[in-house]
């Protein structure tokens, strides 16, 4: 364990970093619709400024995870946010949509860094007792960042034009890059050694690593397409506001935390294996709700909300134990199996929201569809990937 700071205060610093880089795409999506004016471009283009950034990103996972199971990740991760920081100031002075695009690029694959780190990171500062939960508490942590983030990013449009998302997290990373700098010998250095013939293709080979990981890549993906599509056909063929996504979002928020409050206790109680099943399956369920309420010809935000209370309350159950056994099932390579489990949920978010995008205008239930068969395959997954016994 680590002796010269807090633990908890490490946690929260890894934490931070983590959020900041996951944050980037959601934080700046309330601003998008203002580009096309503020940068002489088109709405079409302006979406590729999303794309961008979830590009830049996968590109980043991918390359960290293997420069963290070669190198002091430590240093890797000071690079990685002083790189962010630099994009993201380089964005508010871009002068045209194309050059944009280009820092969001830079941008999303610098800001992958600590997203892969941290598992490592936690697993060397807390003991192995302790380890299990902290990285669970990461899982939530990350899983929150994409529905608090769009709140976040509406709020600081209603401060400044589009470039102040751009400026507060340019800010926040300059402060965490000069913060890790001063205490980089008090974060652990690698805890397990890696073994020599590990790659992300032996990992992946891994019965017990895919049905973790996928799963938690569906159920999270899933529920990030409906959260992505919600602003558009909230305030579209359901003729409200943007503040009724904010209270749906926050209602969900909520529920997640207590979900993911229970989770270790359940896991304690009942085994993580029927935890995760079971929250998986309140996911699913209720997703399958809002699906057939849809196509019921339901419009009411009211009864949505009521549903969506307990996807994200499966999620929250779920999310926390999942993320922490996809780590472990990566045996000690802590860095690759960070990366292809955030890499994942990126990836079928992204793929998610795409298909659904072209049918946003018929109502709520192109997000509801989507939502319910990613989080249903991941149910049907983790029983036809049981390992048998």
């Amino acid at each position: 364990m680590t002796r010269n700071l807090n633990p908890h205060a490490l946690f929260g610093l890894v934490a931070a970093s983590t959020i900041l880089g996951i944050a980037g795409t959601d934080l700046v999506l309330p601003a998008v619709p203002s580009l096309p004016e503020a940068l002489g471009s088109s709405i079409e283009k302006a979406q590729m400024v999303l794309a961008a950034y979830a590009v830049g990103t996968l590109v980043g996972l991918i390359t960290f995870g293997e420069l963290g199971a070669r190198h002091d990740p430590r240093r890797l991760m000071i690079w990685s946010l002083g790189l962010f920081t630099l994009a993201s100031i380089a964005a508010t002075l871009a002068p045209s949509m194309e050059w944009l695009i280009a820092f969001r690029l830079a941008q999303g694959a610098f800001g992958a860094g600590p997203a892969v780190f941290a598992p490592g990171f936690i697993k060397g500062i807390f003991a192995e007792d302790r380890a299990a939960a902290a990285i669970g508490r990461l899982g939530s942590i990350e899983a929150l960042a994409p529905a608090l983030a769009p709140i976040a990013g509406a709020y600081l449009l209603t401060l400044g034009g589009w470039e102040t998302s751009f400026f507060v997290l340019g800010g926040l990373g300059l402060v965490l890059t000069l913060v890790l700098a001063a205490l980089a010998r008090t974060l652990p250095a690698r805890t397990e050694a890696v073994q020599r013939h590990q790659t992300y293709w032996t990992i992946l080979r891994s019965r017990r690593f895919l049905r973790y990981a996928l799963s938690q890549s569906l159920a999270l993906g899933g529920l990030l397409v409906f959260v992505f599509a919600a602003p558009a056909v909230i305030t579209g063929p359901l003729g409200l506001g943007i503040s009724e996504f904010v209270v749906m979002q926050v209602v969900g928020i909520v529920a997640f935390i207590v979900g993911a409050n229970l989770s270790s206790r359940l896991a304690d109680r009942f085994g993580t294996e029927r935890t995760i099943l079971s929250g998986t399956s309140m996911l699913a369920a209720a997703f399958l709700l809002i699906l057939l309420y849809a196509l019921a010809g339901g419009t009411s935000l009211v009864v949505v909300i009521g549903v969506w209370i307990f996807v994200n309350l499966g999620f929250g159950i779920r999310g926390p134990v999942g993320f922490h056994q996809a780590i472990i099932a990566a045996e000690g390579d802590h860095s690759r199996g960070a990366a292809l489990v955030v890499a994942g949920i990126l990836s079928t978010a992204a793929a998610g929201t795409a298909l659904v995008a072209p049918f946003i205008t018929l109502g709520l239930w192109p997000p509801a569809l989507g939502g319910t068969l990613l989080t249903g395959l991941a149910t049907i997954l983790l029983v036809a990937l049981r390992e048998r016994t």
